[in-house]
């Protein structure tokens, strides 16, 4: 049913109409409690069997929503509600920024990938720690995604991160330092260790001071060639961060046709997210939670990914093409797929194909 309503209708509109409109009826279910009960009671995450640990936080399955989609904060209890079990949002800077000019969203629907260059929009740290200082009416593990304010200069970055990480690092299970968007001039710069370093330990004294202690993250590009790759590994087990979530969007434009600039997501990505895993898992093994996103399609890929070494798996572009559905088919087939394997704990699968 949502193939036919996506060709036949959505596909015939300005893919970021779309998403703002998909935005404003999933934050009219999050604020509607009966429905969003209903909801939650029909599509979360239920099996046992799902359940996963990670950096001190029981998430009710391994499958999550990737940041970008939820920019604002406001969808968290209606994407947990679909299935999700657990939302990313973000990327939220310290300030309030328009983002980049339209059109920045562009389908690649042949390909099942997405492009986009929207250059962090979004309303603020303050506006988004109001949304989600708010009391939920359903569980939800919330992740929050932090960038560099665009007009801020490299040199001030530390501080633009710290003064995010202040506002939001309280309100959140887990806190992820964005050094990877291609969509922010400059901003990959600092995925260079001596540079990375500094930030990272800034925003990680921030994170430890809340009252629970928020765990913290970093996101990196498929870009980075392999032994940057280590080499940001081997930072984070220095640092004491609490993982790793691999990967951002890509600039490589190979297997597609489109010029146009920006991040492309989806399936192009998927064997170098798969390939950057893997690399990560041999680098630092069990020793850091390893996420996993770009280029998850199915349970198929979920199931590799974990095999891999992931312990958490997200998705994005795959909700654009197979519906709101997408995560609670995707967690019903994985815990089939489970009790045939006779699988009874995630523990069991995660890394076990990983050299």
């Amino acid at each position: 049913m949502y193939r036919f309503v996506f060709t036949q209708v959505l596909s015939r509109f300005d893919p970021e109409d779309v998403h703002h409109l998909t935005v404003r009826g999933l934050r009219l279910l999050s604020v509607t409690p009966v429905v969003k009960k209903l909801v939650h009671r029909r599509l979360a995450p239920r099996d046992p069997a799902l359940r996963v640990q990670a950096f001190g936080v029981h998430f009710p399955g391994p499958f999550g929503l990737a940041a970008g989609f939820d920019k604002d904060a406001g969808c968290v209890e209606a994407m947990s509600a679909l299935g999700f079990s657990h939302v990313e949002v973000g990327t939220i800077t310290a300030h309030a920024q328009p983002g980049n000019a339209r059109p920045r969203l562009f389908r690649l629907a042949g390909d099942r990938a997405i492009i986009n260059r929207m250059g962090f929009n979004n309303a603020g740290a303050g506006a988004a720690a109001r949304a989600l200082s708010r009391v939920r009416g359903v569980p939800a593990i919330v992740g929050v995604n932090i960038g560099k304010t665009k007009v801020v200069p490299e040199s001030e970055a530390v501080q633009d991160y710290v003064a995010s990480a202040g506002e939001l690092a309280p309100l959140a299970d887990y806190l992820v330092v964005n050094v990877s968007s291609p969509n922010t001039p400059g901003l990959r710069n600092l995925q260079a260790v001596e540079l990375l370093r500094p930030l990272l330990k800034a925003v990680k004294e921030v994170a430890d001071g809340t009252p629970k202690r928020t765990p913290l993250l970093v996101k990196i590009a498929p870009d980075l060639a392999d032994e940057d790759v280590d080499a940001v590994a081997d930072l984070a087990l220095e640092l004491g961060l609490d993982g790793i979530i691999a990967t951002n969007t890509t600039i490589s434009r190979e297997g597609v046709a489109s010029t146009e600039t920006g991040g492309l997501s989806g399936r192009p990505v998927k064997a170098r997210s798969l390939e950057v895993l893997r690399r990560l898992r041999s680098r630092v093994g069990d020793r850091l939670v390893l996420v996993s996103v770009g280029g998850v399609e199915d349970v198929d890929d979920v199931w590799e990914r974990l095999l891999a070494g992931a312990t958490l798996v997200q998705g994005y572009t795959g909700l654009i093409y197979h519906g709101p559905l997408w995560a609670n088919r995707i967690h019903r087939q994985l815990a089939r797929r489970m009790r045939r394997h006779g699988v009874t704990d995630l523990r069991e699968i995660i890394g076990r194909t990983a050299s």
